[in-house]
C-alpha cells in the first residue's frame, strides 16, 4: 500500500486534539451592530463580493447563502461557527450555482468551520472545550453547481438534500462540466450535520452538480452527524481528504459524480453506517468517478462498502484496516456483512474484473 503523502489534520494542520467537555451551545454576545470585538454576525443572505478577514470569528445566524454572481472570499485563520438550529432554521452556508467561494487557509492558518458552542479562538487550531464525537450542531457547507448529473425523469437540475425545497437557491445541476465554483483549501469542518427533517441531515460537505474548475485541496471533516463528504453529480475532484467520525457514511457518492478523490483517510466512528457508500446513476446519464490511495480505518459498526444501484467507478489503492470479520458480532449482535463489501443485485452485473464499469484496482 502506497503510503498517504500528507495527512491533512495531523500534519498539515499541525495537530488538531480536542479536549475537556461541552460547555453548551451558546453563540457569542454581539451587539446590535452585528459584531463585537473578533466576532461578526452573518444574518442575511451574501449578494455582493464580500471578504471575511483573518483574526475575525464568523457566526452565521442560519442557512446563509452566496448567491447567483457574488464571491465570498475567506482569508487565512478565520473560524466560522454555526448557531444552533434544526429543521429550516439549521445554520449552513450554502454557495449557489453562479456563486464562488475562494476560501484558502494555509497549514499553520487552517479555515476552520465550526459550532458557537466550541470556543477556539483566532489563532488557535485545537479546540480548548469540544470532544471529537459530538455531532450535529450545526449544519455544514453546501456548493452547488451547473454541471451534469443522473437525475430520475431526465431532469437538468434539482433541489439538493438539507435544504428546503422553498429556497430555490438548493438547485443544482446544468450541463456545463467545466464550471467553477471557487477554491477550497487547508478547510476544517467540525460537529456538524443538523436535522432539517426525518433521515435528512445536512453533510460536512455537499457537492452538488460542482465542475470541474472549482478546486478542493486539504479538506477534513470531523464529527458530522450525517455523511462526511458526498458528491451528487458533477465533476470536482478532491484531493487530500480526512473524514473522521461521520455519522452515517464518510464517503458518498451520488447521481454519476464524474471526479476523482485522491489520497484520503477515513477514520471511522461508532456511529459511521459505511465507510464507503456508492450508489449508481437515477438516469440515463452514466459517468463515474474514481476513488484511490486511501487508508480507511474501521470499526465493529461500521461496514466498508456499500455498492448499489448499478454503482459504478473505479477504486484503485485503498487500504482497509481494524475492520471486524464478516462473521464477528458487535454488542451481541451479528454484523449482517459489516467487514466487507456489500454489492446489491443491481450492482453485481457491474462487477466484470477489469473491464466493468464498476473496478477494483491494487
Amino acid at each position: 500500500m502506497k503510503k498517504i503523502t500528507q495527512l491533512i489534520a495531523l500534519v498539515l494542520f499541525g495537530g488538531i486534539f480536542f479536549t475537556g467537555c461541552i460547555q453548551g451551545n451558546e453563540k457569542p454576545v454581539v451587539d446590535t451592530g452585528g459584531s463585537t470585538g473578533s466576532n461578526v454576525f452573518v444574518n442575511g443572505n451574501i449578494t455582493a463580493n464580500t471578504t471575511w478577514t483573518t483574526g475575525k470569528v464568523y457566526v452565521l445566524s442560519g442557512r446563509i447563502t452566496v448567491t447567483t454572481g457574488a464571491t465570498l472570499t475567506i482569508q487565512p485563520g478565520v473560524i466560522v461557527k454555526g448557531e444552533v438550529g434544526t429543521g429550516a432554521n439549521a445554520s449552513a452556508l450554502v454557495i449557489a450555482r453562479g456563486a464562488k467561494i475562494n476560501a484558502v487557509g494555509t497549514s499553520t492558518q487552517p479555515i476552520i468551520f465550526t459550532s458557537v458552542a466550541d470556543e477556539i479562538n483566532p489563532g488557535q487550531i485545537a479546540s480548548p472545550n469540544m470532544d471529537p464525537t459530538l455531532e450535529g450542531l450545526w449544519g455544514g457547507i453546501l456548493i452547488l453547481g451547473n454541471a451534469s448529473g443522473s437525475f430520475a425523469g431526465g431532469v437538468s437540475e434539482i433541489q439538493i438534500e438539507g435544504i428546503p425545497a422553498s429556497d430555490t437557491n438548493g438547485l443544482y445541476g446544468g450541463s456545463n462540466d467545466a464550471d467553477n465554483s471557487g477554491v477550497l483549501k487547508y478547510i476544517s469542518i467540525r460537529h456538524g450535520g443538523a436535522n432539517i427533517g426525518e433521515g435528512n441531515e445536512i453533510n460536512g460537505l455537499t457537492l452538488g452538480g460542482v465542475g470541474s474548475g472549482t478546486v478542493i485541496e486539504n479538506v477534513e471533516v470531523v464529527a458530522n452527524q450525517d455523511d462526511g463528504i458526498e458528491w451528487f453529480g458533477g465533476t470536482v475532484s478532491v484531493k487530500n481528504a480526512l473524514i473522521w467520525n461521520s455519522g452515517d457514511d464518510a464517503v458518498d457518492t451520488d447521481q454519476s459524480w464524474a471526479g476523482t478523490l485522491d489520497n484520503f483517510i477515513v477514520i471511522s466512528g461508532v456511529n459511521t453506517d459505511h465507510a464507503l457508500e456508492i450508489d449508481g446513476p437515477e438516469g440515463a446519464y452514466n459517468a463515474a468517478h474514481t476513488v484511490k490511495n486511501g487508508s480507511v480505518k474501521g470499526h465493529p459498526a461500521t461496514e466498508m462498502g456499500d455498492f448499489r444501484s448499478k454503482a459504478r467507478g473505479t477504486f484503485e489503492n485503498l487500504y482497509f484496516f481494524n475492520f471486524p470479520a464478516p462473521a464477528d458480532t458487535y454488542n451481541g449482535v451479528a454484523n449482517a456483512g459489516r467487514g466487507d463489501f456489500g454489492l446489491d443485485a443491481a450492482t453485481v452485473p457491474n462487477f466484470t474484473g477489469t473491464t466493468g464499469p464498476l473496478v477494483f484496482k491494487k
